[in-house]
């Protein structure tokens, strides 16, 4: 287990790392709302890629949405890195008290005792909530990452198509790319950093 204060540099660099796919994911938002009405204007030309738009705004709002989770769950874990760094600070002070009248090394044992159990429990908690965290990235996030990658090469694929609107349904797909790529990039930083407990 690592340290609180390093615990606490991890969680800093998830949540930084979340807003650097919160941030890509809002402007496949916007674009995609754009591209939709391209689309509209283009015709049947551009159908395909007015559905992939719409599928990428689809996309978008969902990752959004696991992000949010992901967010909730390191402040969780800050909550719980708090309140285990309290407890700890207390169990060591108790710990210290060497020398009592028998008549209170009862009670003091037992006051170690449940300050021992309670920073146990805080650790748990901490070890569930970072495995909830590695879950939600590695068996939600990361598929519709995949997802939100292919619609993008499909709508690269689909501005082709586009007649006279194609060079301006090419450049929209390409920032569509390019935001996927950045998101990409992201969320391969946020998975290094919810493994770095087990280094």
């Amino acid at each position: 287990m690592t340290s609180s204060s390093q615990e606490l540099h991890r969680i800093v660099r998830i949540n930084e790392q979340i807003k650097s796919v919160v941030r890509p994911a809002f402007r496949i938002s916007v674009m995609a709302l754009n591209a939709i009405m391209l689309a509209r204007r283009a015709g049947d030309a551009a159908r395909g890629f007015g559905v992939l738009s719409d599928e990428l705004r689809r996309f978008a709002g969902e990752l959004s949405q696991q992000m949010n989770g992901l967010r909730g769950l390191t402040a969780s874990s800050v909550a719980t890195v708090t309140a285990l760094v309290k407890e700890a600070r207390y169990l060591a002070i108790s710990e210290r008290i060497t020398v009592v009248p028998p008549a209170v090394q009862e009670k003091l044992d037992e006051v170690r005792t449940r300050q021992r159990v309670a920073v146990h429990q805080r650790i748990l908690t901490l070890r569930q909530t970072q495995a909830s965290v590695r879950r939600l990235l590695t068996d939600e996030i990361l598929p519709l990452m995949q997802l939100g990658t292919v619609l993008a090469r499909s709508a690269h694929i689909e501005a082709a198509y586009g007649g006279r609107f194609a060079a301006e349904l090419g450049q929209v797909s390409a920032e569509f790319s390019r935001t996927i790529d950045e998101i990409e990039t992201a969320l391969t930083a946020l998975h290094k950093a919810t493994g770095d407990e087990h280094r």
